[in-house]
């Protein structure tokens, strides 16, 4: 990226977290490629004022570079959003301004103006059909230097499931240690004997009670550096999966699976588990998988203390009664 400089004003559509994450961490790449002392600052845009905004996005004194993120910029108010488009409108040398919206009908205007005054739009829509995802696990492949066989990919995605997180890490590690090619072998190769790795295995022995086996795993994980967001991720979703097939009752996984937004093999594996789970719990289980996602993303100094403390909540929670 020597020499590249990012397009002032940035406009990102969409709600898919990871590949937004991925648009703000390649204009910061650029933007420190140009001025490696450039700095990122975020705000929640429904929490600014104009006046603040302006002076986000103001020159100072030494010309230090800038990447401004406005978060949530869907939610402003009238004032703010006309604020953003004038401040866009002129932005100041040195400053990239990256407004991120959810792409849907609230405050669209502001995003058409935007796009209308030269920002630069990327589009990160929630993936959610089958084949979205399949067309994600090509393009991860391909990112990170690999190739991968067409009948890997669905028992990948069976594998890991949904999560986008979940599955960029998972075909990460693939790739690695495969020297760069996937085949459907070394896709069941190492779910079976590097399953340890994942967070998903993390939450998995959550789950079904297994303190020591959820313990190791944790520890696998965190030696073989899987992120800890990652681990607090498939925790969460572990805990939401466990509440969504609960509620939805012993119905046919296939004929659930559209309304749940689950693959049926995953519905068929939670309606087992949660049968030893008291909505108590699973209560408890939820603060418990809140609170570590917030301690993993800034909130506590210690997040491998966090994850450990998390697990043992939750194994705990799944024999309230």
């Amino acid at each position: 990226m020597e020499g590249m400089t990012p397009a002032p004003v940035q406009l990102v559509l969409g709600e898919e977290e990871l590949l937004v994450e991925r648009v703000v961490d390649d204009v910061l790449a650029q933007a420190r490629a140009a001025d490696p002392a450039a700095e990122l600052r975020r705000y929640k845009a429904s929490e600014l004022s104009p006046s603040e905004l302006a002076d986000a996005l103001s020159p100072s004194l030494f010309a230090e570079a800038r990447v401004i993120v406005l978060q949530a910029a869907h939610e402003v108010g009238k004032d703010l959003a006309d604020a953003v488009v004038r401040q866009a409108a002129d932005p100041a040398e040195g400053i990239v301004l990256v407004v991120l919206h959810s792409g849907g009908a609230r405050n669209k205007a502001m995003a058409d103006a935007l796009r209308r005054g030269g920002a630069t739009v990327t589009t990160c829509e929630k993936v959610t059909r089958h084949e979205q995802r399949v067309d994600f696990v090509r393009s991860e492949v391909r990112r990170v230097g690999g190739k991968i066989s067409p009948d890997a990919v669905p028992v990948l995605i069976e594998a890991v499931g949904s999560d986008l997180r979940e599955l960029a890490a998972a075909t990460g590690q693939l790739v690695a240690d495969t020297g760069g090619t996937v085949d459907e072998a070394a896709v069941r190769r190492y779910h079976r004997g590097r399953a340890e790795s994942s967070g998903f295995a993390v939450a998995d022995k959550v789950v079904v009670g297994d303190r020591a086996g959820a313990l190791e795993a944790l520890r696998w994980a965190q030696v073989l550096g899987v992120p800890s967001v990652l681990i607090a991720d498939a925790l969460a979703d572990a805990v939401r999966t466990l509440a969504k097939v609960g509620a939805a009752g012993r119905g046919d996984p296939n004929r659930l699976a559209q309304s749940l937004g689950m693959p049926p093999w995953k519905i068929r594996k939670a309606q087992q588990q949660v049968r030893n789970w008291h909505p108590d719990g699973l209560a408890e289980a939820f603060a418990a998988a809140a609170e570590v996602n917030a301690d993993v993303k800034g909130a506590s100094a210690e997040p491998d203390y966090a994850l450990e403390r998390a697990v043992l909540r939750i194994v705990a929670a799944r024999g309230r009664r």
